[in-house]
């Protein structure tokens, strides 16, 4: 690090080309993209759990403080607990706490309270969003932009894990208190997702649905 804290970027311009060829492949990578829920029990080896997680710290933090805490499960007995805990809150859900609004568009998904993508899959992977941090004085401190940041570095990890070959769903039990207790993390960690990440079952289906246009989801101002 140079003495005013602040390093050459190291950026190097790319001719339009091979800009546009890495673009087209990029997104012919990640439009193949789908979530599902059938998971195989084939082991995955850590080194690529660790890899993807990397690949998700490396997003963009407000004030560069990095709110996040990747927790990786692998133990049967322990997905077993976590599966049991997310099926009893997702009961309550189904039949008491969802709006009507939200079955009807849950309805073509086949989403219900039954879990078994928490127990069938060889990782499961939570992320905790951290309201504070530990100053250097060893008091706490808020962060910023916390819910933003994790957000990105959970999109950063779904690329990471479609990119390597695996498969992966964005799980969120609602309420998610249960996990902290669970995982034993501090009280200023908040889950925010849950993702199993493993290959997808040999008979793994998708729901039959497409993605928007561009002109969809975009507006141009030139």
């Amino acid at each position: 690090m140079s003495e005013d804290g602040f390093i050459p970027l190291g950026w190097f311009e790319l001719p339009e080309s091979e800009m546009r060829a890495r673009a087209l492949k990029l997104f012919e990578t990640m439009d193949k993209r789908r979530t599902t829920r059938h998971f195989s029990s084939r082991n995955v080896p850590r080194e690529l759990i660790e890899q993807a997680i990397r690949c998700g710290s490396t997003a963009p933090s407000g004030a560069h403080l990095q709110p996040w805490t990747f927790v990786a499960v692998s133990n049967a007995e322990l997905k077993a607990k976590m599966r049991e805990a997310a099926e009893e809150e997702e009961r309550k859900t189904y039949s008491e706490r969802m709006p009507e609004a939200w079955q009807e568009v849950l309805e073509p998904l086949g989403t219900d309270a039954v879990k078994e993508h928490m127990t069938d899959a060889p990782w499961l992977v939570v992320l905790f969003r951290q309201s504070k941090r530990v100053r250097s004085n060893g008091e706490f401190g808020p962060t910023y932009y916390s819910t933003e940041s994790c957000g990105i570095a959970a999109g950063m990890f779904i690329h990471a894990i479609h990119n390597m070959g695996l498969v992966t769903l964005t799980h969120t039990p609602s309420p998610m208190g249960f996990l902290r207790e669970i995982l034993g993390r501090p009280d200023h960690e908040h889950a925010m997702l849950v993702m199993p990440v493993g290959y997808p079952a040999e008979d793994a289906m998708v729901p039959d649905i497409s993605r928007k246009s561009l002109e969809d989801i975009s507006v141009f101002f030139e």
